[in-house]
């Protein structure tokens, strides 16, 4: 192993790899062939994708939101807790693995979730990066099989040889993401810069009515789930 890749098997206070659940996840889930890092990464990309819930009403705002074993735990949490959580598991594996994140522009998502928002762009949308067959490669666990069929798209898979990110289309022709801007990768979850982000895209205003909403219901009120999706006409 080369030196540049051993901090990306280090564990973290957010990344918490060590941590025994998490052990027990990733070795539960990684597969038959405990030697062979593609086909466990493929195994364990499959299992976070659709064991844990996506819910973009998830508090993000303090290192616990996004540890991962809080994430396994929890079995739901933001796209930022899915990529940590298979962050931790590939980890726990041996295999190389570190976090990327992006802005990304969703054009096929709830109107309640628009109006919370206030946008429908999605700032420091985060992927994770396995090194694999001596490359780095993008994996995308956020979108279950649940939600996928909701909005109209396959799921997304990952083959441990191509980046696996958001289609830009679904199953009807409209566009669905739309990736904007990069912001490269990291070894830990850059919790200020996600927070800030959050607050710049958002405004103070509704970040902190979220704090104080998610601290009195703990969000119980709001299920992406049962919301309506938005049917853009944009096709190709």
């Amino acid at each position: 192993m080369n030196h540049d890749k051993e901090e990306y098997l280090k564990p973290t206070d957010m990344i918490d790899s060590d941590n025994e659940t998490i052990i027990q996840y990733a070795q539960a889930n990684c597969g038959p062939n405990k030697q062979d890092h593609l086909k466990m990464a493929i195994h364990l990309y499959n299992a976070v994708r659709d064991d844990i819930r996506y819910n973009p009403y998830s508090p993000f705002w303090l290192p616990e939101h996004f540890r991962a074993s809080v994430i396994l735990k929890k079995k739901n949490g933001l796209c930022i807790g899915k990529a940590v959580l298979l962050c931790a598991v590939g980890r726990a594996c041996g295999i190389p693995s570190r976090l990327g994140y992006a802005d990304v522009i969703n054009h096929l998502t709830t109107q309640q979730l628009i109006n919370t928002l206030g946008s429908s762009n999605f700032v420091y949308h985060s992927f994770t990066e396995f090194y694999l067959e001596g490359k780095w490669v993008k994996s995308t666990p956020a979108f279950d099989k649940a939600a996928c069929k909701r909005h109209f798209v396959e799921p997304l898979e990952f083959n441990g040889l191509e980046d696996s990110l958001y289609h830009m289309y679904n199953k009807k022709k409209q566009l669905f993401m739309e990736y904007i801007e990069f912001h490269g990768s990291r070894s830990d979850v850059p919790l200020d810069e996600i927070v800030n982000a959050f607050t710049k895209e958002y405004g103070k205003d509704r970040i902190d009515e979220w704090i104080e909403e998610w601290n009195q219901f703990e969000n119980k009120l709001r299920d992406f789930y049962a919301e309506d999706v938005i049917d853009e006409v944009i096709t190709v």
